[in-house]
């Protein structure tokens, strides 16, 4: 979190020191501010881990937006259709996250994609309960909620 302070910071001086107060010479700040730490990350041990953060952000929004589209298209391919091939149930996903923000975070990541929805955690934060429309292949979604969860929580470590 130090890393992203001190990017921002940058970012702010760069625009004022340039005197363009634009969205766009905002990113380039950023942009810069992000490479000049990156290139003194081994220098500073308060930096640790800063220069990888965005890499995994853009590949999590990537891999989120496509996981967001494919559960649209299975859900609408459904309603569209006259037979429903929902087959709905509830089933109970261990948990890696711990913190409350983390099983928040992961939470609303799985409501946030059509066809799942998270109902509930255990009382020891260890089990969450999320309600399927297509229970069909339990396995598989498992996998993927798990992936998601792997991904999402990535971005805090």
């Amino acid at each position: 979190m130090i890393g992203a302070a001190w990017n921002l910071l940058l970012g702010f001086a760069w625009v004022v020191l340039t005197g363009d107060f634009s969205g766009l010479n905002l990113l380039a700040g950023l942009t810069f501010g992000y490479l000049v730490l990156a290139l003194i990350q081994p220098q500073v041990p308060a930096l640790a881990g800063h220069a990888q953060r965005l890499p995994r952000l853009v590949r999590f929004v990537g891999f989120f937006l496509k996981e967001l589209v494919m559960a649209n298209l299975k859900v609408s391919y459904d309603i569209v259709t006259p037979p429903w091939y929902m087959k709905p149930g509830v089933i109970a996903m261990p948990l890696k996250a711990r913190s409350e923000f983390e099983i928040a975070f992961v939470a609303n990541l799985i409501s946030l994609t059509p066809g799942t929805l998270s109902l509930d955690v255990s009382d020891d934060r260890r089990v969450l309960y999320i309600h399927a429309m297509f229970l069909d292949d339990e396995p598989e979604l498992r996998r993927s909620l798990a992936e998601l969860e792997r991904r999402a929580l990535e971005l805090f470590h």
